[in-house]
Protein backbone atom coordinates (compact mmCIF):
# COMPACT_ATOMS: atom_id res chain seq x y z
CA UNK A 1 0.00 0.00 0.00
CA UNK A 2 1.30 3.54 -1.21
CA UNK A 3 1.70 6.41 1.70
CA UNK A 4 -0.76 8.82 1.72
CA UNK A 5 1.64 11.74 2.76
CA UNK A 6 3.87 13.56 1.54
CA UNK A 7 7.62 12.76 2.83
CA UNK A 8 7.44 16.42 4.58
CA UNK A 9 4.08 15.87 6.16
CA UNK A 10 5.80 12.26 7.23
CA UNK A 11 8.78 13.96 8.41
CA UNK A 12 6.57 16.54 10.34
CA UNK A 13 4.11 13.54 11.52
CA UNK A 14 7.08 11.57 12.76
CA UNK A 15 8.62 14.66 14.81
CA UNK A 16 5.77 14.97 16.69
CA UNK A 17 6.24 11.42 18.44
CA UNK A 18 7.85 11.96 21.83
CA UNK A 19 10.71 9.28 22.87
CA UNK A 20 10.74 10.77 26.85
CA UNK A 21 8.66 12.47 29.57
CA UNK A 22 5.62 10.57 27.82
CA UNK A 23 2.13 11.08 30.07
CA UNK A 24 2.59 7.48 31.16
CA UNK A 25 6.05 7.80 31.87
CA UNK A 26 5.29 10.59 34.20
CA UNK A 27 2.78 8.88 35.90
CA UNK A 28 4.65 6.03 36.61
CA UNK A 29 7.69 8.21 37.62
CA UNK A 30 5.20 10.32 40.19
CA UNK A 31 3.85 7.09 41.86
CA UNK A 32 7.30 5.90 42.83
CA UNK A 33 8.90 8.87 44.24
CA UNK A 34 5.54 9.20 46.09
CA UNK A 35 6.32 6.36 47.56
CA UNK A 36 9.95 6.63 48.65
CA UNK A 37 11.65 5.05 45.17
CA UNK A 38 14.77 6.35 43.96
CA UNK A 39 15.68 6.56 40.46
CA UNK A 40 17.74 7.36 37.36
CA UNK A 41 16.18 8.50 34.07
CA UNK A 42 17.18 6.73 30.54
CA UNK A 43 19.98 5.36 31.89
CA UNK A 44 23.03 5.32 28.47
CA UNK A 45 25.36 3.03 29.92
CA UNK A 46 22.44 0.28 29.83
CA UNK A 47 21.10 -1.78 26.82
CA UNK A 48 18.20 -0.16 25.41
CA UNK A 49 18.25 3.00 27.21
CA UNK A 50 15.20 1.82 30.09
CA UNK A 51 13.38 4.65 31.24
CA UNK A 52 13.38 4.09 34.85
CA UNK A 53 16.07 2.24 35.91
CA UNK A 54 15.92 1.99 39.93
CA UNK A 55 19.71 0.98 40.70
CA UNK A 56 19.22 0.11 44.75
CA UNK A 57 17.06 -2.83 43.61
CA UNK A 58 18.44 -3.91 40.24
CA UNK A 59 15.78 -3.09 37.99
CA UNK A 60 14.71 -1.53 35.06
CA UNK A 61 11.37 -0.28 33.85
CA UNK A 62 10.05 0.40 30.28
CA UNK A 63 6.61 2.58 29.77
CA UNK A 64 5.20 2.43 26.66
CA UNK A 65 1.62 3.35 25.78
CA UNK A 66 0.67 -0.15 26.00
CA UNK A 67 1.45 -1.23 29.54
CA UNK A 68 5.09 -1.08 31.50
CA UNK A 69 7.38 -3.94 31.02
CA UNK A 70 9.74 -4.56 34.19
CA UNK A 71 12.92 -6.38 34.37
CA UNK A 72 14.45 -7.26 37.38
CA UNK A 73 17.91 -8.85 37.15
CA UNK A 74 18.78 -10.78 40.05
Amino acid sequence: MADVHTPEQRRFNMQQIKGKNTKPEMLVRKFLHANGFRYKLHDKTLPGKPDIVLPKYRTVIYVAWLGIKMMIKS
